[in-house]
């Protein structure tokens, strides 16, 4: 999916919601255990409530490979039901790859060529030729960790190294990558503040927002800093969507809680 079309998406259904997929079988309901797949169940379960809601859907991969090959299987059936389905949504993997040159160009391979997601989370730490692999991929893209939402993101990322903080420089050395035009950005819902000072390095980018909901995020706060001219910004919700309900409404709760975040977008939208 182009950015052109993601963003036609949001102007569309008024919402720059995502939801992660972040599928727990000890939280689910448990009806679904039931079932021969239960992860994909209740996956397309909360997108066939949701779709019309949200933008972009996040499967985080570790709550698939927690569940070996059967994880592995519900995530492909859930890729392709998205793919086939709702082929407008922007898929998002989750995955948090980063290693050197011929390893992330299996992981590339591995989630834009075999499971065809749109995009794919990528930690920087490794320089630059783990991540160009990425890149290489025509329409796909590399979302890379920037300023994350948890508490450890002060251990190393908001440091200074010659008087600037690290996730500056990555931010700065990013944009001078090969086809770094595919780029996106993580930044955390939590560290709103400094949303501001990101705009001013990467202006026209998408960033991928997590930390709403659950984890203390403000959906107001993230735009008052982060919107740019086409939007710009993926607003993550999770727990606070797919766990609304441990009963057979389910979906029907997830969709409430859905629907509760994209009239807020929606009303920020309608008075820029």
């Amino acid at each position: 999916m182009t950015t052109t079309e993601l963003v036609s998406q949001i102007k569309m259904k008024k919402s720059f919601l995502c939801i992660g997929l972040d599928v727990d079988l000890e939280k689910i309901p448990t009806h679904l255990l039931e079932k021969e797949d239960p992860i994909f169940e209740f996956n397309k379960a909360i997108i066939d409530a949701t779709h019309h809601l949200a933008v972009a859907y996040k499967p985080n991969i570790a709550f698939y490979e927690a569940y070996g090959i059967e994880g592995w299987q519900a995530l492909e059936k859930t890729i392709s039901y998205l793919n086939e389905k709702y082929p407008d949504i922007f898929t998002i993997a989750d995955a948090k790859r980063g290693d050197i040159g011929n390893t992330s160009t299996r992981y590339a391979k591995a989630f834009f060529s075999d499971l065809n997601f749109d995009s794919v989370t990528v930690a920087p730490y490794m320089g630059e030729d783990s991540v160009v692999p990425f890149l290489e991929f025509e329409n796909k893209h590399t979302i890379l960790l920037a300023l994350t939402s948890n508490r450890g993101a002060f251990d190393f990322q908001t440091k200074k190294v010659d008087g600037e903080e690290v996730y500056k420089k990555v931010l700065q050395t990013s944009i001078t990558w090969k086809n770094h035009h595919n780029l996106m950005y993580v930044v955390g819902a939590t560290k709103a503040e400094y949303f501001a000072e990101i705009r001013k390095i990467i202006p026209d980018s998408f960033i991928l927002v997590p930390g709403v909901g659950a984890q203390g995020g403000s959906v107001a706060e993230v735009c008052k800093y982060g919107l740019n001219e086409n939007v710009g910004l993926l607003i993550n919700s999770a727990r606070g969507i797919i766990y609304a309900s441990t009963k057979e409404n389910f979906a029907e709760a997830a969709a409430e809680k859905a629907k509760e975040l994209q009239q807020e977008m929606q009303n920020i939208l309608e008075n820029i």
